[in-house]
């Protein structure tokens, strides 16, 4: 179900409950809301007023993926970015790792299953951004 975007600062400012599979149903309202926005390449579950760690995202070849519980390991090569958020209407800039290791849950068969993996570039910028949102931290 497409949901509204979130834009209250207190609201995103809270860290998110673990998210467990249970929370299936709200990959599917990130996913059909992320899908209505022409700008919306990622979204968090407190965008949408859901307070647990999951979020979508985008890749490179159009796929969409959803992360559960994610944590930033390992970050290299920081630089500063200019970035968007659906919750905020101006762009702001971040402090971003051009490479990353993220260790998350992914929903696989109805259950958690713990993956470790390692993104560079665009897609390790949107998923700091996601862990941010994840964490209450705002942009």
């Amino acid at each position: 179900m497409i949901k509204d975007i979130v834009k209250d600062d207190p609201i995103l400012g809270q860290p998110c409950e673990p998210a467990t599979a249970e929370d299936a149903a709200v990959v599917q309202d990130l996913l059909d809301t992320m899908a209505d926005s022409e700008e919306a390449a990622c979204l968090a579950a407190n965008q949408i007023g859901v307070a647990k760690a999951v979020f979508v995202y985008r890749d490179k070849k159009q796929h969409t993926h959803a992360m559960f519980n994610p944590v930033l390991k390992r970050g290299l090569r920081p630089q500063r970015v200019k970035e968007g958020c659906l919750s905020h209407e101006e762009e702001t800039k971040s402090r971003r790792y051009d490479q990353i290791v993220v260790e998350f849950d992914e929903l696989k068969d109805g259950a958690l299953v713990h993956r470790r993996r390692e993104f560079a570039g665009w897609t390790a910028q949107m998923i700091q951004h996601m862990i941010d949102h994840c964490n209450g931290r705002l942009v």
